[in-house]
């Protein structure tokens, strides 16, 4: 029971993680480019000024729960993976670092070159994230000790390739609908405009990635022709988008794309269950909530610590998005 508790709520880490920072990914890799002049690049960093960091600490939590929840599903997917998420840390330090030193000189190439920084910074983890969920899903190679004996190559295929593209993709749409509800005049137009582009690529490469899943996961035999009311909502919410904008209802495409990850999310992770990680060498040695969890004792200790810490997480970061809800214009005092 308290394995498949602590499986949901690190689901739940994972999903309010990609929700949220899907936007600020979104809004990173979009400043170099839907920002045409310095102060529309500053604004643009302004909208989620007071947000990423905070939005990154649901990765942590999400991490450290899968350390202290389940050692063994930690230890093999942190070295299987490690290269790539060696690369995803390093781009995510060099975002962080950006952050703070784009407005240090006013030199225009300093400013440039922070702002591709930023840019590679938010794609980069995006690409890797995508790639990361394929293999889960589709399996890697993992020996009878629970050891990954893979190498980083064997996580590049076709088909994590599409999950990372349909990952950046949607953030960056998620991004572009955050900037207009954030901002205003010709860059919330701008930001309006590149939503509605992107929604049909979206659409085209995620539908491309569930048909693959069909052919590189047991997705047929486990749920048949319809993949289930989750990843169907998923669809239709996605596909939803397109007329919210068009309608000018861009806070409702907003949640409609957060439901699109949210959902598509769940999806990933209900594949899973029970299983955390799929042996791609035999099922019988794939790591499940019950061969890779922690001890009893150390799960109760755990709920207990999180139904009393979580609240107040949730209060402090749903408080400080309230406090910084206005939408954030060139007038305003700009961090130079």
């Amino acid at each position: 029971m308290l394995e498949t508790t602590w499986f949901i709520l690190i689901t739940v880490l994972f999903v309010g993680f990609f929700f949220l920072e899907g936007f600020d990914f979104g809004v990173g890799m979009l400043t170099p480019i839907l920002g045409k002049t310095d102060t529309e690049r500053r604004v643009m960093i302004n909208t989620i000024g007071p947000f990423w960091d905070g939005n990154e600490v649901w990765l942590i939590t999400a991490g450290g729960a899968m350390f202290a929840a389940f050692p063994n599903w930690y230890a093999t997917l942190f070295s299987g993976f490690y290269m790539a998420l060696f690369l995803m840390l390093l781009a995510l330090i060099g975002r962080g670092v950006a952050f703070e030193f784009r407005s240090k000189l006013t030199n225009p190439k300093w400013r440039s070159t922070w702002d591709w920084v930023i840019f590679f910074g938010s794609l980069l983890p995006a690409l890797l994230w995508g790639v990361a969920l394929a293999n889960l899903m589709r399996g890697v190679p993992v020996d009878a000790n629970m050891n990954y004996v893979g190498t980083f190559w064997d996580l590049i295929s076709l088909y994590s390739v599409t999950a990372g593209i349909s990952i950046v993709l949607l953030f960056l749409l998620h991004g572009a609908l955050f900037l207009s509800l954030k901002t205003e005049g010709v860059l919330r137009e701008r930001a309006r405009a590149v939503a509605l582009k992107i929604g049909a690529w979206t659409s085209a490469v995620l539908l491309l990635f569930v048909v693959l899943s069909y052919f590189e996961t047991d997705m047929f035999t486990s749920k048949g022709l319809s993949p289930g009311t989750v990843p169907v909502l998923a669809g239709l919410a996605l596909l939803s988008v397109h007329f919210f904008i068009k309608a000018g209802r861009d806070g409702w495409a907003f949640i409609m794309t957060g439901a699109t990850i949210v959902l598509s999310t769940i999806t990933v992770f209900m594949l899973l269950f029970p299983n955390v990680m799929i042996s791609s060498l035999n099922p019988e040695w794939s790591l499940t909530i019950y061969n890779a969890a922690s001890n009893a004792y150390t799960l109760k200790v755990m709920t207990v610590v999180a139904c009393t810490t979580i609240p107040f997480v949730l209060a402090y970061q749903a408080w400080t998005y309230w406090v910084f809800r206005k939408r954030v214009s060139s007038t305003d005092h700009l961090d130079y």
